[in-house]
């Protein structure tokens, strides 16, 4: 067995069996098999894919790559989710602190952005001083005494997913419904979560270009999590449009510290709303399948400031300036904002996502090439969305740049993103697959 020979195989559109693609995934671990061997394998399954037992070996193999957490480890009933990806989605900083406050425990590991894709760790490291990249020990800790945990690729957790997961990154991959699959599935099995809320996106703004395709990879992660023993959830949402009203790292911290002061932009309040209903559902939480009773208690943690204060003791913990939670106005700012007014009266008929993360990836909001450092402060702040009225010269969107001239190439490119149209529409609503 070698792995020019399984690289072969799948280039072929051969399946590879269980003991192949663990003899891959440790080698890549242990630096046997190089980065362009890696690259080439990761492009043969992006272009013939994986069928279900292949994709379950993936995940499984880069799950037990370092060691795992049973669980049973550190908190009963714990609760997870996971989006597949879309440009604005900062839902994990509002959904983690409202099912916390609920009383049911969240463990999450998270990743970095991928291409146009910001990662929620990125979002965080906007607070100076978070760590991120705690140990098996101090992730267990924090789970069993403080009921939230929130980390980024630990060295002992699914270390194998977090290097494919950069090399994706570079080599055009990232599309590919098995690794996407597998590199989410992976985290979520190694870090021992029993219940697993997957949002999976779709549209110009998601990995996924629409629903169909969205559909497909949420049933290969429920399947996952069967064959693995998990209990999972899957939404598909409509990423047509950026989540919210911000695209950019510390912007949309400070959008989910408004949507938690119950001040939010409505579809990521409602959007939060839902996938933490399904967390308390899967966590037994619940009394009707239609998640009418856990609504309210959902609504009185952001009315109490109970899922706030959750929010602000996580950056605590973590090593973060929790000041800057209580005084949003104090993470990063840029120092050239720039306000674009309306072309045009009417509906916004669209606003295309990618567009959108194409030009905050320009800002420096994302990367280019792996391990780049990013800029924090820059991205942009819609004023309106899909369905919303317009009048000519109304406020449409603000840049947020390093120097005028990134500000001005931002500002063109983001104002090619709108349609109009002279009646209302609405984005598609949310569809739920029960595991």
């Amino acid at each position: 067995m070698n792995a020019i020979e399984i690289i072969e195989r799948k280039r072929d559109g051969r399946a590879l069996s269980a003991a192949e693609i663990g003899f891959f995934v440790t080698g890549y671990m242990t630096g046997e098999i190089p980065d362009y061997q890696a690259a080439a394998w990761l492009m043969a399954i992006y272009l013939q894919g994986m069928d279900p037992d292949e994709i379950l070996a993936l995940t499984l193999a880069m799950a037990n790559s370092g060691e795992t957490m049973a669980p049973d480890d550190a908190a009963a009933t714990r609760v997870d989710k996971h989006s597949s990806g879309g440009i604005g989605d900062k839902t994990t900083l509002v959904v983690l602190p409202l099912v916390a406050a609920c009383g049911v425990p969240v463990a999450k590991m998270s990743g970095r952005g991928l291409s146009t894709f910001g990662g929620t760790i990125d979002k965080l490291e906007s607070i100076p001083g978070l760590r991120t990249d705690l140990s098996r020990t101090a992730f267990e800790t924090q789970l069993r005494d403080h009921g939230i945990v929130l980390s980024g690729q630990s060295i002992d957790l699914a270390p194998a997913d977090g290097r494919f997961y950069a090399l994706r990154d570079v080599t055009a991959t990232v599309p590919s419904k098995a690794l996407i699959a597998s590199s989410i599935m992976s985290k979520k099995i190694a870090a021992g979560a029993q219940g697993i809320v997957l949002d999976v996106k779709y549209g110009s703004g998601a990995f996924m270009p629409d629903r169909d395709s969205a559909r497909e990879l949420a049933e290969i992660m429920v399947e996952i999590g069967r064959g693995a023993g998990r209990r999972v959830t899957a939404l598909l949402s409509d990423t047509n449009q950026p989540l919210g009203l911000t695209v950019g790292n510390a912007l949309e911290v400070r959008e989910a510290i408004e949507t938690l002061q119950g001040d939010g932009p409505r579809d990521l309040t409602e959007h939060s709303l839902a996938v933490a209903g399904h967390m308390l559902r899967l966590a037994g939480r619940t009394e009707a399948d239609d998640l009418s009773d856990a609504r309210p208690r959902l609504e009185d943690s952001l009315s109490s400031g109970a899922a706030l204060a959750v929010l602000r003791k996580l950056v605590e913990l973590q090593g973060g300036d929790a000041g800057m939670i209580d005084d949003p106005e104090k993470l990063p700012r840029a120092p050239v904002v720039q306000m674009v007014p309306s072309p045009a009266a009417g509906y916004v008929r669209r606003i295309d996502a990618l567009e959108v993360g194409r030009a905050c990836l320009a800002l420096g909001a994302g990367r280019m090439r792996k391990g780049e450092p990013i800029d924090h402060a820059v991205g942009v702040v819609l004023a309106r969305q899909v369905g919303d009225r317009v009048e000519r010269d109304e406020p449409l969107f603000t840049v947020h740049a390093r120097d005028r001239a990134d500000a001005s190439a931002a500002v063109e490119q983001i104002g090619n993103a709108f349609e109009w149209s002279e009646d209302s529409v609405r984005p598609a609503p949310p569809e739920v697959l029960l595991g």
